[in-house]
Order: C-alpha cells, then sequence, then structure tokens
C-alpha cells in the first residue's frame, strides 16, 4: 500500500509530530506499506511570524492533486495548515477517502496567545476533522474531550520510542549538583515550564530544548541552566543522566518526551491531566500530583528499572502496525456509505475504535 501523509509540520522543526512521522514510515515499511510526505518542503514557504522555526507552505489543490496523480491507495492528513487545507480540498472535491489526526490542542495554545475562546478553534477544528474517513488520536483522555466536543469516528492511535537510541546505557557524567531534574521539550507559553523553573527544589533544574520563550524564561528563572535544542542521542544522554523529568505541560495530547524519558530509565513528575495519565498512569514509572514539587521529589524515589520496564510496552512496530490497521478499517467503514462506523460496530468488526472504559494500551 502507498500512502500519502499529508503535514505541515517537517523539519526543520523538532517535536513530537515530526519524530513520530519519521519513525512511523520506517516501521511501516517492515509491515509492507511505503509512506511518502507531502510537506513545506514541497512548496514554496516562509516563516511563521514570531516563530520562525515553523515553516507556512504556500499550497494549493492544484499543486496537491499533480503530487497525488502519482498514484497512491491512500491518503492521511497529519496537520490542520495549508499544506492540510489544501489537501482536505482535493480529497473532499475528487471523492478521495482520506483520514486525519489530531496531533495538537491549538485552541488552548491560540487561547494562551490570544484569549479567542476555544470554542470557536474547536469547531473549525471539528468541521476540518468531520470530513474524513476517520481521526486517529493518541490517547483515550484526548478521545473522551473530542466525543464531548462533537468529533466523529475517532481511532485509537498510539506512540512509540526508540528503545536503542533511548536506553540507561546513554548514560554519561553531568558536572551539575545532584540531584538534576530535566525538562525537555519546545520552550513555549503552552508548555507552562516556569511552573517547574519557579518551584523550590534541591540541586539543579536543566532545560533542554529552543522556542520563542527561551529568552524570557532565560531572564526570569537565572537559576536554570538551558541547554539549547539537542539532538536525539544527546537528548538520550541528558534522560539517562539526571534524576527526575518533570514535565510540566497541562496541555500535550500525549508526550513523546514522556516516553522517552522513562526508556532512559528516568521517572517522571507531572500534572494528572491528559497525557501523563494515559502514557505514565498508575504503571509506578512516576509521580502525578497536582503539587509539581511534590510530585518531583517523589519521582526520585522510584526505581528507574520501573521506568524502563513501562517504557518498553510501546515501540513503533505497534504504532505503525495500528496506523495500517485504522486506515484499513476507515476505508471499509466508508465504503459503507452513509451506515459507515455504526455498521461494524454492530458487526463486531471494528479493529480499533477507542474504548472509553480502557486505559490505553500501547
Amino acid at each position: 500500500m502507498r500512502i500519502l501523509v499529508a503535514t505541515d509540520a517537517w523539519r526543520p522543526q523538532v517535536n513530537g509530530v515530526v519524530r513520530s512521522l519519521e519513525s512511523l514510515s520506517q516501521s511501516a515499511r517492515a509491515l509492507g506499506a511505503e509512506i511518502d510526505f507531502l510537506t513545506p518542503r514541497d512548496f514554496m514557504a516562509f516563516p511563521m511570524p514570531s516563530y520562525p522555526e515553523i515553516s507556512l507552505a504556500l499550497a494549493t489543490p492544484r499543486a496537491v492533486r499533480r503530487r497525488l496523480a502519482s498514484g497512491y491507495d491512500h491518503v492521511h492528513i497529519a496537520t490542520e495548515g495549508p499544506i492540510g487545507l489544501a489537501t482536505r480540498a482535493v480529497c473532499l472535491r475528487d471523492g478521495r477517502c482520506f483520514t486525519t489526526s489530531f496531533h495538537t490542542r491549538f485552541p488552548e495554545y491560540i487561547h494562551a496567545r490570544s484569549r479567542l475562546p476555544v470554542g470557536l478553534s474547536y469547531a473549525a477544528l471539528r468541521r476540518f476533522h468531520n470530513a474524513g474517513a476517520g481521526v486517529m488520536v493518541s490517547t483515550p483522555s484526548l478521545a473522551r474531550e473530542l466525543d464531548g466536543r462533537g468529533f466523529r469516528r475517532l481511532l485509537r492511535w498510539s506512540r512509540g520510542v526508540d528503545h536503542g537510541v533511548f536506553s540507561p546505557r546513554a548514560a554519561t557524567a553531568l558536572d551539575f549538583p545532584r540531584p538534576i531534574f530535566l525538562y525537555a521539550g519546545r520552550l513555549a507559553v503552552e508548555k507552562n515550564i516556569e511552573a517547574f523553573l519557579a518551584l523550590d527544589l534541591p540541586g539543579t533544574k536543566l532545560v533542554a530544548g529552543d522556542g520563542p520563550a527561551r529568552a524570557s524564561l532565560e531572564a526570569r528563572f537565572p537559576d536554570g541552566h538551558f541547554l539549547g535544542l539537542k539532538n536525539s542521542r544527546e537528548l538520550a544522554a541528558l534522560y539517562a543522566s539526571s534524576d527526575v523529568f518533570v514535565f510540566p505541560s497541562r496541555t500535550d495530547t500525549f508526550g513523546m518526551v514522556l516516553l522517552e524519558a522513562m526508556a532512559c530509565g528516568l521517572p517522571v513528575a507531572a500534572y494528572p491531566v491528559m497525557g501523563p495519565l494515559d502514557v505514565v498512569g498508575a504503571s509506578g514509572a512516576g509521580a502525578l500530583d497536582e503539587d509539581l514539587r511534590a510530585a518531583a521529589l517523589a519521582a526520585r524515589d522510584i526505581p528507574r528499572a520501573a521506568a524502563r520496564a513501562h517504557a518498553l510496552s510501546f515501540t513503533w512496530e505497534n504504532c505503525a502496525r495500528q496506523f495500517l490497521d485504522n486506515i484499513a478499517y476507515a476505508r471499509g467503514a466508508a465504503s459503507l456509505g452513509g451506515v459507515g462506523v455504526e455498521a461494524l460496530r454492530n458487526s463486531g468488526e471494528e479493529r480499533h475504535p477507542v474504548d472509553k472504559r480502557q486505559p490505553i494500551q500501547p
């Protein structure tokens, strides 16, 4: 099967969406599927104002149609940006079956910057996604939220981690006072990083990553050590050499860095919200508490082996298999016309719908 994934998120961005798509492509190949990408590199593009690492493509339906003419069995739209919008328009006009995925809670991000009511943004996203044959979501918590907002045909699609790169074996000496509390990820207002940096903790606070909030965070929290952008192997060394991974975000839909940290044997401290609740939950690999300081201190007592063991249950092979099964399921539902998903549910043939009563299975 040849699949075209349309995504506005691509290199040089370094985030969970980009890393997930790249890993998906590699694992899907072993399962007999070929995944190509339609990205900002295929169009003229310009840097997003105030966030230059994000490229906004000048995508047009005509250009998308030319790309599709090379022959693809399915189209998956990963993002809701210019490329996603142009691809959606072509698929709808040509009667082509497509699926989408919901990666980012943009309504909350936009609200944090502009105070635009989240309901307005969700209405636009609902219209975007409900036009497809299925919406892939990473966790049951996200599925429940989107279901309550009127999103339809929600399908489970978990994530994986490279257990070879992200491993306790990556540990190295860090010349900082112990204990070392680490955050890694994009430095932006929606990540709530100040909640971590403002904590009264012993030892050292390290911040790996870059983004529009870096300068202000460095100015406000001079006791934090800002290490800048790191590649996967450099991140693995930081994870494996630190004592606690602190994840202060309240808006992430999953949190790939949680898996990476745990795979390196690094216990997690986080709020009990979407993402940590699904990825860490009651696994014993981390401490979840509305008091983030209490969580960070409690996580120091968690055995590193417990974190690693939990992360081993998440693999990119399973992620790719779920993705391909979701496509087969969605195409089958679409072929039933108006009956669609309900017919498959009633027949017992549904493969990967999100069961709202059960915790996510990697």
